[in-house]
């Protein structure tokens, strides 16, 4: 069975929308679908290490 999804409103800023709704179209996604996309991404690497929280590493 397929997990059941959360519903929730999001405020972002118009023009992060735009650039959202650019990228999804690029990537033959909905606006919605390419968010769940970035997210999941993002805690994947998380949880691998792979997110740089090292203050002394940035440039």
């Amino acid at each position: 069975m397929a997990a059941e999804k959360k519903a929730f409103v999001l405020r972002i800023n118009p023009d992060t929308l735009k650039e959202l709704e650019r990228w999804a179209q690029e990537e033959f996604r909905s606006v919605n679908g390419q968010i769940e996309f970035i997210l999941h991404e993002a805690l994947r690497k998380r949880k691998k290490g792979g997110a740089n929280t090292d203050k002394n590493t940035e440039q």
